[in-house]
């Protein structure tokens, strides 16, 4: 008998993070992250997402990106200001925000830190871990472009969520 378990939750829901640098499979976990799934499924499906940057890279540690200023400073929560809120913790604030990161190694320290909402899975692991290893300035912007030019749902594992009608709001962004 194998001393070695499967200790991750089974996953519902998929898509597909369409990158510069290639696709990133994602699969999620509503049930253990429900409101992080849920935000980011909403948004995604509103085209929040499409043509923005990662805007900072930790070799080692993660890519991070869903902020539209694309200065790690913004971004938004479908939730109202005090709603959403769940497990992990941003500035000692809880919240959920649009922006996320993917991890390039095990990153221990940040247990309990931010909310866990999917993984990445398949050969396109190896995009992103390309995506880590661009060359970064003093504060880890890229030095290379690296653009989510969009997500695409494969599997929506919420069948309520209507996305809201934000398309002058989305065209300004993008002439911006």
């Amino acid at each position: 008998m194998s001393n070695i378990y499967h200790l991750e939750p089974p996953t519902k829901g998929k898509l597909v993070l369409h990158t510069t640098f290639g696709p990133v499979d994602v699969e999620l976990w509503p049930r253990e992250a429900p409101l992080a799934c849920r935000n980011f499924v909403q948004l995604a499906l509103e085209g929040y997402y499409d043509h923005t940057l990662f805007h900072r890279v930790v070799p080692g540690l993660c890519v991070q990106g869903g902020d539209p200023t694309g200065t790690g400073e913004g971004g938004e929560s479908i939730f109202a200001e005090e709603g959403g809120k769940e497990g992990g913790k941003e500035g000692g604030k809880e919240s959920n925000r649009s922006q996320f990161f993917v991890t390039l190694d095990a990153c221990e320290h940040l247990n309990g830190q931010h909310t866990i909402f999917g993984k990445v899975t398949g050969d396109t692991i190896f995009n992103v871990l390309r995506m880590g290893e661009v060359a970064t300035d003093l504060d880890d912007r890229p030095l290379t472009a690296l653009k989510l030019t969009a997500v695409e749902i494969l599997n929506n594992p919420f069948d309520d969520i209507v996305p809201r009608d934000r398309g002058a709001e989305l065209r300004k962004r993008r002439e911006g």
